[in-house]
């Protein structure tokens, strides 16, 4: 549903495809043994296949889907990706060919050259069309029909996305009352002209009693777009399945990636070099170091070690930087740290702005306790609180915990000291672990590694 999503494929495209020939070309004028005359056709050869790579790997990779939406560190992991493979490419058609059309600096200059290029362009496009939607233009105006909670989720993705290019005008509804309703369908054809109204989305339950068919009538007069959010989606996850059982059509309502053997390998041999590089080349001179600083700080250990239950709900001991004053347990009962909490130590505040106190459960995931990336493990007593709002919250079992994760990188840390507010703190949060079990892909878990890396160097990772 984003506004001018073709133009922007298009002008994306075309751009593109003429950096990644200037780029081709500028880099053969650099490698000093290159040949572009009109008697060697190689050269040219290659960038035809060149430019028929990146057509189709963007097109398969939905690399320019959403991109006025998409993180800045998705963006730049998924361009360097498409250097990576041009280069690979020109290494390939340099072999097979077996002349020596470049040097050898002619692959890194090209990708580089591409990388550099492509970057730019996606900073210019983006604050391009950021400043074209500030100031109203390419943008349309969006009722939705119907002021329930499918409606008000919607709403509130279209206005936390400016880039979807939308602009809300309000709800139209018969039972409810709120700022946001501007009138019942009665007042539908006087609000889409009053209004201005381009896109229509009808969110309605199935025994509403509204007429539709009047509904899509009316929009179709006043040539409104209409868009129609189904009302069995209240059943479905985030990943649904729609197939076929002897031509009848069948959805299935979970779909969990991880249930495949090959995909829990996959991501075990990933963790395992993963949290293997960060204990030798990071933990191995920063624990020395951190350590002595907390044991300056405060008196204790330097580790806190604490039990949380891990995959199919085994308990494990979960590392971290100790961040709070050292105090012996008197009780078993859960105290939840806040924001200026007097026990965190200098130190400690350091370490938990920057997320740097989980750093010591890389070795968690190098043993097998947990994950780099999936729901955060829970404390013992923690989850019998959870369970009492979130029924489904034994899902999150189904996946080894995670260092960081897909609520985490959303803001969703720690705890609510505020009984209602805790509620509605649990249920987003374990939305979001059950969306990112239903959606697992290895590109995921390397888009969130970078997103955490990307706030961590920003001091944007909500802790405190």
């Amino acid at each position: 549903m984003i506004v001018n999503k073709k133009s922007i494929y298009v002008s994306s495209l075309i751009t593109d495809f003429l950096l990644l020939n200037i780029s081709f070309l500028l880099a053969s004028i650099i490698s000093p043994t290159s040949d572009l005359s009109l008697e060697k056709n190689q050269p040219y050869l290659l960038l035809v296949i060149l430019n028929f790579v990146w057509f189709f790997y963007t097109n398969s990779s939905d690399f320019y889907q959403e991109f006025l939406i998409r993180p800045f560190p998705i963006q730049i992991y998924n361009i360097l990706k498409l250097s990576i493979i041009v280069s690979i490419f020109n290494i390939l058609f340099l072999f097979i060919i077996k002349q020596q059309l470049y040097t050898r600096n002619f692959v890194f200059v090209n990708g580089f050259l591409i990388f550099f290029t492509i970057t730019i362009r996606s900073i210019i496009f983006k604050a391009a069309f950021r400043a074209l939607r500030n100031k109203g233009k390419s943008i349309r105006n969006l009722l939705i029909i119907g002021a329930n909670k499918i409606g008000e989720k919607f709403r509130e993705v279209i206005t936390k996305n400016p880039g979807y290019g939308h602009r809300f005008v309000g709800f139209i509804s018969n039972n409810s009352i709120g700022d946001e309703i501007i009138g019942t369908f009665s007042d539908l054809d006087k609000i889409i002209k009053e209004k201005n109204v381009e896109d229509v989305v009808i969110a309605l339950h199935t025994d509403s009693g509204i007429d539709l068919d009047e509904i899509v009538s009316i929009c179709n007069r006043n040539a409104v777009k209409i868009h129609v959010i189904p009302d069995f989606i209240k059943f479905l996850s985030g990943r649904f399945q729609i197939s076929s059982v002897s031509n009848i059509p069948v959805i299935t309502v979970r779909d969990e990636p991880l249930n495949e053997f090959l995909r829990r390998f996959i991501k075990r041999v990933f963790d395992i070099f993963f949290s293997l590089m960060v204990m030798i080349f990071v933990l191995s001179w920063f624990m020395p170091i951190v350590s002595l600083l907390i044991r300056l700080d405060s008196k204790g250990p330097a580790l806190f070690i604490q039990e949380r239950y891990g995959m199919k709900k085994k308990p494990f001991k979960c590392l971290k930087f100790r961040t709070l004053t050292y105090q012996r347990k008197t009780s078993v009962e859960f105290e939840p740290i806040v924001k200026k909490d007097p026990r965190v130590t200098r130190v400690g505040r350091i370490l938990r702005k920057t997320n740097l106190d989980e750093l010591p459960q890389f070795i968690n995931v190098f043993k097998g306790d947990m994950s780099v990336v999936g729901p955060r493990p829970l404390i013992k007593g923690v989850d019998q609180v959870y369970q009492r709002v979130f029924e489904d919250i034994k899902m999150r079992y189904n996946v080894r915990p995670g260092v960081t994760g897909w609520s985490q990188i959303n803001g969703l840390r720690g705890e609510v000291v505020d009984e209602e507010e805790s509620k509605l703190h649990i249920t987003e949060k374990m939305k979001f672990d059950l969306w990112y079990i239903e959606n697992w892909s290895m590109k995921f878990d390397i888009q969130i590694i970078l997103i955490t890396i990307w706030q961590m160097i920003r001091g944007d990772t909500k802790g405190f």
